[in-house]
């Protein structure tokens, strides 16, 4: 275990903000993280991954807990399914990586999404028509106020477009240890998001590497390496309005993209945002994307009350345009 004051959390956010935190601890066991809460108790405590889902707007003062249990475990196997138990502390595209080299499939399109597997339950990540919902089967958890061990089922997380119980009405009380994924052992392509299959090698023979290959290249050629250009990947969340609302709009821009969901119909943030003129502007030191504008950038020292300003500004844009109201999906502290 790890334990460090006035920690310094520029290694922690991928949005590259220098900040500090009073105090960092990384565990890698149930039993540490247990210990940790018998001492020091859960007030001020922020549980993070790997810092690529945050915007800190400023030190923190309390503990930053985070996670060092790794680990791959079979737990189940028939025919058709793979049941996987994985520790929270594992990086998310190794995990995508190693299911994919196993002929295991389910998670391909979410691959080179940064970040860590526990942080997938917290967000339900998604990406070319997958969500991380799809595959989990079951979290595990240790309550932070009483060091107590809890595990949620599927049903129980509340999963819902970038959403979760863990993200809503239990914020801030658990900490994921592990995620049990079930993937399947019969390839199915899902590849009519987007433009997968337009970008799909149409001569090399269709499998999860080979989509997992085409999704890293589109990913690599839209967002920004954070190692170069601080961000957190797509900044906003995807808006989903009525169809009256929908058709109302459509009037003006026939030409629109939109996809069609359960709850209405969403419309891509970053494509109104793009209408607005903000693609590739910035705000002093903090900008939007030059190649995708749903994504916010950090141009060299920016603190996170710039990037916040740039968001609140283009938030204001998108709404006095199109009459709709869009959010963060980054947390920010």
């Amino acid at each position: 275990m790890l334990d460090f004051t006035d920690y310094s959390l520029l290694s922690h956010n991928t949005f590259g903000i220098d900040v500090s935190a009073s105090r960092f601890i990384e565990y890698e066991s149930e039993a540490e993280l247990q210990s940790v809460i018998h001492h020091i108790g859960c007030k001020n405590i922020l549980h993070i991954g790997g810092g690529s889902n945050l915007l800190f707007t400023g030190d923190f003062k309390g503990t930053i807990l985070h996670s060092a249990i790794h680990g791959i475990e079979k737990v189940d196997e028939t025919k058709e399914e793979i049941v996987l138990r994985v520790g929270a502390g594992e990086k998310w595209d190794d995990f995508v990586a190693y299911t994919v080299e196993q002929g295991w499939s389910g998670i391909e399109n979410l691959s080179l999404i940064p970040g860590e597997v526990g942080a997938s339950a917290v967000q339900n990540i998604g990406a070319y028509g997958v969500e991380a919902k799809d595959v989990i089967a079951v979290v595990e958890t240790i309550e932070l106020s009483s060091g107590e061990k809890r595990i949620f089922g599927n049903l129980e997380c509340n999963y819902g477009y970038r959403q979760s119980i863990f993200k809503n009405q239990l914020k801030g009380k658990y900490a994921i240890t592990h995620v049990t994924f079930r993937l399947s052992k019969i390839f199915t392509p899902k590849i009519d998001y987007g433009n997968i299959r337009s970008t799909l090698d149409s001569e090399a023979k269709l499998t999860a590497a080979l989509v997992r290959q085409t999704i890293i290249s589109m990913r690599m050629h839209k967002l920004p390496d954070p190692k170069v250009l601080g961000n957190a990947g797509s900044f906003f969340m995807n808006p989903v309005v009525s169809r009256e609302k929908f058709e109302s709009i459509r009037t003006e821009y026939p030409d629109m993209p939109f996809y069609q969901t359960d709850g209405g119909m969403k419309i891509p943030a970053g494509w109104m945002i793009e209408q607005c003129g903000w693609k590739g502007r910035s705000l002093g030191r903090a900008g939007v994307h030059a190649f995708q504008a749903l994504v916010l950038v950090n141009l060299g020292g920016a603190t996170g009350k710039e990037i916040l300003a740039l968001s609140d500004a283009v938030c204001h844009s998108v709404k006095e345009r199109f009459g709709i109201d869009i959010h963060p999906e980054v947390n920010i502290i």
